[in-house]
């Protein structure tokens, strides 16, 4: 059973309930009015009776006239159940309404059949004092036909409005649910034709308000296809970048290898090239499996307290090796700061930085490296002096393979474009974050922010100058001479 055909009946079936209950209500309720009606006026009768009769020990020794109502039929019985009186509505062979109660001791309410027709009858007991000895009965009936008859019209307009309704409500219903469903068709209709013809930049359009739970299902729906289509570019252009980067040193292997070939003997030159390019070949294939574990948060890391300082004076260490003395290599401002990390994966992201700002830097220029504490964030910074990067090249800057142009480099030389993806994610999964500021021709600053690992502050005998502020010293002492 289709969706609409399920809401539908369930559209009927509640109304089918709540007709039948308020119906039932309705008829229980004109039922018991109607036949309280009845009864209010055979006691009135009754009592209007009583008060006009003359008893006595003997008996009934006067009645008033007994056709006070005409709708009320009233006969007079004696305590040994003998007829006294009738009224003139009755005719001679009339026996009593309901001859069962007449016994009763107090007043009694019962139904009554004479003929067709149905009786409503009122007992009344005669009483005189003291004692209230018992002298005759009263009885009084009224005919129901009036409540028989508005009961039976109730029920077949019940009957009949209801089966109206029930089946208004279901063509109704049917209608809305089809009004209500026409999106979700369309949903499924452009789903279909996105997977015959592999189209993911196709959207669903949105004709309805926006806010209700169709729009916001059309919405989702528009912005899973938006992701898709940009997952799928992205696998399209990371395979792409992936078959560039693996053609050159494959090139280069197989020239190599022919050469070697018609030589008849190896050339460690070549041998030297194919290692070479295998080792490249290598470090790529680790760098896209570590990206991918980044990517899927599936990268293993270790948790321990790293101090920040002591990591940047090793990393300053190896770029002064690195540097060649071509490129000036300095510590700025320096704080100590402790996180909690991965120490050898966030040495990797500090020597990516450097290494960068090395290669992008001319000779005679000069890179930085600076600490400081801000809040309850560690912001580690590598700045240099080089070219700068382009502002329409900024927002790529972390993607992989993303390289900028090689004019800009110091070096033709360089990797796959690897490093700064590898090294946002790392310091993603440390719950910090990697930015960069650059203008051209006045260097570029990388910026990593990592939280602070909150200690006990470290009491006056324990406050030393950090590692790197005494390199930095050292390093002054040194020029000084």
């Amino acid at each position: 059973m289709t969706l609409r055909a399920r809401l539908t009946l369930w559209y009927a079936a509640v109304l089918a309930g709540v007709l039948i209950l308020f119906g039932g209500a309705v008829y229980v309720i004109l039922s018991v009015s109607m036949t309280r009606q009845i009864e209010q006026t055979l006691e009135r009768t009754a009592d209007d009776i009583l008060r006009a009769s003359q008893r006595s020990v003997g008996g009934i020794t006067l009645l008033p006239p007994l056709d006070l109502t005409a709708n009320v039929y009233v006969e007079v019985f004696g305590a040994d159940g003998a007829l006294v009186d009738m009224s003139a509505n009755l005719s001679a062979s009339q026996t009593s309404f309901d001859s069962a109660q007449l016994t009763a001791k107090v007043r009694t309410f019962s139904n009554a059949q004479a003929g067709q027709v149905h009786l409503r009858v009122l007992t009344v007991p005669i009483v005189v004092p003291p004692g209230e000895r018992i002298i005759g009965y009263l009885q009084l009936a009224s005919s129901l036909e009036t409540v028989v008859q508005a009961r039976e019209m109730l029920l077949l307009l019940l009957i009949t409005g209801g089966m109206l309704a029930v089946v208004a409500a279901a063509l109704v219903g049917g209608a809305t649910a089809s009004a209500a469903l026409r999106p979700l068709d369309q949903v499924t209709e452009t789903a279909l034709q996105i997977t015959r013809a592999d189209d993911l930049s196709r959207r669903i359009p949105r004709s309805g308000p926006a806010n209700d739970e169709v729009g916001r299902l059309i919405l989702a729906f528009n912005e899973s296809l938006e992701r898709l289509e940009h997952l799928f570019e992205t696998q399209r252009r990371f395979l792409a970048d992936v078959s560039h980067e693996l053609r050159t040193p494959l090139t280069s292997i197989r020239g190599n290898v022919d050469l070697i070939r018609r030589m008849g003997k190896p050339d460690p030159e070549s041998l030297d090239a194919i290692t070479s390019e295998v080792d490249r070949m290598t470090r790529m294939v680790q760098d896209l499996l570590l990206l991918a574990q980044a990517e899927t948060g599936k990268l293993p890391l270790a948790s321990a307290v790293v101090e920040l300082d002591t990591l940047m004076l090793e990393v300053y260490q190896q770029a002064k090796i690195l540097a060649q003395d071509k490129v000036a290599v300095h510590i700025g401002r320096e704080d100590q700061a402790r996180v909690l990390g991965d120490r050898d994966r966030l040495k990797q992201v500090l020597l990516n930085l450097v290494g960068n700002a090395l290669e992008y830097t001319p000779p005679g220029g000069r890179v930085t490296l600076a600490l400081s504490c801000v809040e309850d964030w560690a912001r580690l910074t590598v700045s240099d002096t080089g070219p700068g990067i382009p502002q329409d090249e900024l927002p790529h800057i972390f993607e992989r393979f993303y390289r900028i142009d090689r004019s800009r480099r110091r070096t033709a030389a360089g990797g796959a474009g690897l490093g700064l993806s590898i090294a946002y994610w790392i310091i993603r999964s440390h719950q910090g974050r990697l930015e960069v500021a650059s203008e051209v021709g006045k260097g570029s600053t990388f910026s990593m922010w990592l939280p602070l690992h909150m200690t006990r502050p470290p009491a006056m005998a324990d406050v030393r100058p950090s590692p790197a502020r005494e390199a930095r010293e050292l390093e002054g002492r040194q020029r000084t001479r």
